[in-house]
């Protein structure tokens, strides 16, 4: 089969929808099918396109057997309403072109992943000038998850996503959601069951598994030799809540906290850590994926943080799973399927999401026992292998796309 696959985020972009795409386009390559990924220039989410991709409407390449075109897109690093509108609507129209002008011969299916919801807009359109199945994922729900982080309030644009929305659960041969949580509300909604198939997030095992020793050598490395060290590695956005994790910390000076990543809430959370002279905490830059492992086994806990919103109650990030992959136990204050999965696997602690005194008592806990937290962490790795992971899941999306365009 011939895979024509919109993903707005892609590597060398860091973030959990970059990898999964990532991840599914080579579990296809390896089965022997050709993938076209469209992506955008790297920019998320910092919002600066670097030097060697500037100037380019497009550019054409390939990574480990498929081929990627990456297309501009209007980013910037000030994150208001009206420049994350033109950011989506500029992939959107641009991505739309590559489909049906740069993308060269017959497909046999579209898979688009989202949020952000325009990737869907850029493959209704080709999917339908183009007459080409069209398969959607549904990592979120959107635009209900922008309305409920403050990112969208505008009547119009909602009612505009919406439609959006709606057209291309209508448009769609298949619907691929990541919980349990976001299938049941597209079943309340009157879609048919027989046209939502779950394919949950994961981690990759052979990228991410325990590397102690080089666990050791970055304890080394930044001076953390007998620390307990709580690790959060991602982006640094409004839906985490990190400013909570920030006042747990403060409550426990002798722990080690270590942020990794960039994000639009960066600038706040370290303003934050100053203004309350929090000096136990260390603000790390994005690092590479591969190097992720290393600050994952470094950790005694990594921490998996949510806001409390009834939109999360049907989320499981794949943070998760990556932490339990490299061995570490999590602490999570995501409520609802979350922590059905992390009470199942007994890989960790879940905590009330907003909760800085509940985050600091959990992780005491965790620290006084730390035989436990190993113990922890070897459960979430065999979890992992057994029922999360990415091999699995591409083979899985392999099966339905055959099975569908068959």
């Amino acid at each position: 089969m011939r895979i024509l696959y919109f993903s707005q985020y892609f590597p060398p972009e860091v973030g959990a929808t970059q990898t999964r795409a990532y991840e599914m386009a080579r579990g296809l390559v390896k089965d022997g099918h050709q993938v076209t990924m469209i992506a955008e220039v790297p920019n998320h989410p910092k919002g600066i396109i670097p030097p060697e991709y500037r100037g380019k409407l497009y550019e054409r390449t390939t990574l480990d057997g498929f081929e990627v075109l990456r297309v501009w897109v209007k980013a910037s690093p000030v994150k208001s309403f009206r420049s994350r509108l033109a950011f989506y609507i500029s992939y959107m129209m641009m991505a739309a072109l590559a489909g049906l002008f740069l993308a060269r011969g017959r497909y046999d299916a579209i898979y688009a992943t989202s949020p952000p919801l325009f990737v869907g807009g850029a493959a209704l359109a080709v999917s339908w000038l183009r007459r080409i199945p069209l398969f959607f994922e549904v990592r979120d729900l959107w635009p209900e998850s922008a309305v409920a982080l403050g990112e969208l309030n505008n009547p119009k644009a909602i009612r505009m996503a919406e439609f959006l929305e709606k057209s291309c659960y209508q448009r769609a041969k298949k619907i691929i959601v990541v919980t349990k949580g976001i299938q049941a509300n597209l079943l309340a909604r009157g879609i048919p069951a027989e046209k939502i198939t779950i394919i949950p997030n994961g981690a990759n095992t052979e990228l991410f598994q325990p590397k102690p020793e080089q666990g050791v050598a970055l304890r080394e490395k930044l001076n953390l030799q007998h620390k307990f060290i709580v690790a959060y590695v991602g982006i640094h956005g409004v839906a985490q809540g990190l400013e909570y994790v920030l006042e747990a910390a403060k409550k426990l000076p002798d722990y080690i906290f270590i942020f990794v990543g960039e994000g639009p809430a960066k600038a706040a959370l370290v303003q934050q850590a100053e203004d309350i002279q929090c000096t136990n905490i260390i603000f790390h830059p994005e690092i590479p994926r591969e190097d992720v492992p290393d600050f994952l086994s470094m950790a005694n806990v990594a921490l998996v943080p949510l806001r409390d919103l009834d939109l999360f109650k049907g989320a499981i990030p794949s943070k998760m799973f990556d932490s339990w992959a490299c061995g570490c136990p999590t602490l999570i204050t995501v409520s609802g399927e979350a922590q059905q999965v992390l009470e199942e696997a007994q890989a960790g602690l879940w905590v009330e999401p907003e909760n800085a005194k509940a985050i600091a008592d959990a992780l005491s806990q965790m620290a006084q026992d730390v035989d436990l937290c190993r113990e922890w962490g070897k459960n979430g790795r065999l979890t992992t292998i057994k029922t999360y992971s990415r091999q699995a899941q591409a083979q899985e999306l392999v099966n339905l796309l055959i099975d569908a365009v068959a």
